[in-house]
């Protein structure tokens, strides 16, 4: 439906006018906006933070029309996108006109590019799909024009990721793919849900560039939805603090950083990592606001005897030469001509209790060198002896029992989760496999217990996986490997869909269940800041290999290789 036809030229390019949002669940009602009002003008960045729930993606998803109604309920207010000669009222628009403004007028960058890419089309022709929907090209074109941007988001080997599936690149090369999707068409609003969040920071900064110089040739409005405040200072003109369904504060960008009015945006600004020292419990948002969250403090046990300068560390893991080799190539006989080289020759220990912090870019080997250790796939040559047992000679039956022992938080959480399955009983299969208690009733008690120790609702139990936000799968996936209390976990990216608040929640509980159980890690990042603060140990990967390697304040603090120094360099700061 077009609203009366009037000239743009002193409007908004977006106006969201009170707008009410909520949500129908088994009857009953839940309010995610109340009443907010926010405008993006052409040629500028509004930044919209705040915690996961808070309704910054709800009102991103609400301007396309992508929620689904039901259970989403618009009780009042529009959303106005001026173009050249018109305006429409987004919110009350007919599926056809919607339909023409998606990917040409205005573009989302999705959050969880694993599930809004088509597993069964190439990387390659989902952008292509885009380029001949919205512009009069040919096909051939369109293919050159999709090399094109693969390059500019520094995509490795455009023409070979061009006919590659999404499940055959890593995380962050996938959420360039997305990246070079949404800037396809040059469209007048790009919306950003966490477009960088799965991004190395090497990548991050040129992403943040390339949006910029975009924003600027082509006088584009752009929404820019992130946790990361480092991020947001770099990128925006305004920043819109939302808490709760409400926007809790709006200025400039400078003036929310230097000189920040609401207690929440204090909170949001102080529980960083970057800003505390190794070890230190970081503050959360509760802290601030003098709020009672339902969240878990794990006590420490006082019998706990300390450590002592002369024990002598116990080796738990022991990687030792071991190669990943994936087929990049095969001639017409089938045999294999060249390999992409992903793990190339790692050895390293990790003593029992110890966090060693992986980082790299992204497709540097560091997730697949995770999934190795865990056997989750096959290594070329090596071996991985943990706790005496070599995993590459181990049986099944074996390997079923350590991995009671061993688990891993995977790095996308709606595609390791069942959408068929809820919540609740995603998070007590591994209690079943492993036989571990014997009432249904126990079991749930121990799943409520480890939802609110991840601060999740225990209401949440019956609810499914689309029913939460990215951070909140992000936790759910976080409870159901800690619920087995294994003694070695790998974290991919564990914390990276989170807000700071429950990113400082999640590392504060890591760091209490490293000091009451001897807790080990691989703590896989691509945030040098996080790594920082929670690993005893840095290794830093570059194209399969160890880059380098050693204590954790001194990598971070005085790297010695030029990469390393690179990746430190890229980090955004705050410079108000």
């Amino acid at each position: 439906m077009f609203t009366d036809l009037y000239c743009s030229m002193d409007k908004a390019l977006l106006s969201i006018k009170n707008l009410q949002v909520s949500f129908i669940n088994n009857e009953q009602k839940s309010t995610a906006l109340h009443n907010i009002s926010i405008e993006v003008k052409k040629g500028e960045t509004v930044a919209v933070v705040g915690e996961s729930g808070s309704g910054k993606s709800v009102t991103s998803l609400s301007i396309l029309q992508l929620l689904p109604s039901p259970p989403a309920v618009f009780e009042s207010g529009e959303i106005i996108l001026n173009s050249e000669a018109d305006a429409i009222d987004l919110l009350h628009a007919s599926n056809k006109i919607i339909r023409t403004i998606r990917g040409k007028k205005v573009a989302v960058i999705f959050q969880e590019p694993m599930s809004s890419l088509n597993p069964v089309i190439t990387c390659g022709k989902q952008v292509m799909e885009a380029l001949l929907t919205h512009q009069q090209i040919t096909k051939q074109a369109a293919k050159a024009r999709t090399i094109a941007l693969f390059e500019k988001v520094q995509l490795p080997d455009p023409s070979l990721i061009f006919n590659r599936y999404p499940h055959e690149i890593s995380g962050g090369q996938k959420q360039r793919v997305m990246i070079a999707m949404a800037m396809s068409c040059e469209p007048d609003l790009l919306i950003c849900d966490e477009p960088t969040t799965a991004l190395d920071v090497t990548v991050q900064k040129n992403i943040l560039e390339l949006i910029n110089n975009l924003k600027q040739q082509n006088n584009m409005g752009v929404i820019f939805i992130s946790h990361d405040l480092s991020v947001v200072s770099e990128i925006a003109d305004r920043i819109i603090v939302m808490y709760k369904g409400n926007i809790a504060e709006e200025n400039t960008a400078k003036e929310i950083f230097t000189n920040p009015q609401h207690a929440y945006t204090k909170a949001l600004l102080q529980c960083r990592p970057v800003m505390h020292a190794k070890g230190e419990r970081l503050p959360i948002v509760s802290d601030f606001l003098g709020e009672q969250i339902s969240g878990y403090k794990l006590q420490v046990s006082s019998n706990k005897q300390p450590e002592t300068g002369n024990q002598q560390p116990v080796t738990i893991l022991s990687v030792k030469n071991l190669k990943v080799y994936f087929p990049a190539e095969k001639n017409f006989l089938g045999k294999t001509n060249s390999y992409i080289k992903a793990v190339d020759d790692v050895s390293f220990d990790v003593q029992q209790g110890e966090t060693i912090g992986l980082v790299g870019e992204s497709g540097c080997g560091k997730s697949t060198l995770g999934r190795a250790v865990l056997r989750l796939i096959d290594a070329t040559s090596g071996n991985i002896i943990y706790k005496k047992e070599d995993l590459l000679k181990a049986e099944s039956s074996t390997l079923k029992a350590l991995r009671k022992d061993m688990q891993l938080i995977f790095q996308d959480p709606y595609s390791s989760l069942n959408p068929r399955m809820k919540i609740g009983e995603a998070i007590e299969e591994p209690l079943i496999v492993h036989n571990i208690f014997s009432s249904a009733k126990t079991r749930k008690e121990k799943v409520i217990e480890w939802l609110e120790k991840v601060n999740l609702n225990a209401d949440f139990y019956n609810r499914y996986p689309h029913e939460f936000s990215g951070g909140q799968r992000q936790r759910i996936v976080i409870a159901r490997a800690l619920i087995m209390q294994p003694s070695f976990v790998i974290c991919d990216e564990s914390v990276a869909a989170l807000d700071v608040s429950m990113q400082a929640q999640i590392l504060n509980l890591l760091n209490d269940l490293k000091k009451e159980i001897g807790f080990t890690t691989i703590f896989i990042s691509h945030d040098l800041s996080v790594v920082r603060y929670i690993s005893d140990t840095i290794i830093v990967m570059n194209k399969g290999k160890i880059e380098e390697q050693g204590n954790a304040e001194d990598v971070y603090n005085h790297p010695q290789k030029n990469y390393t120094q690179k990746l430190l360099a890229s980090i955004p700061k705050i410079n108000f």
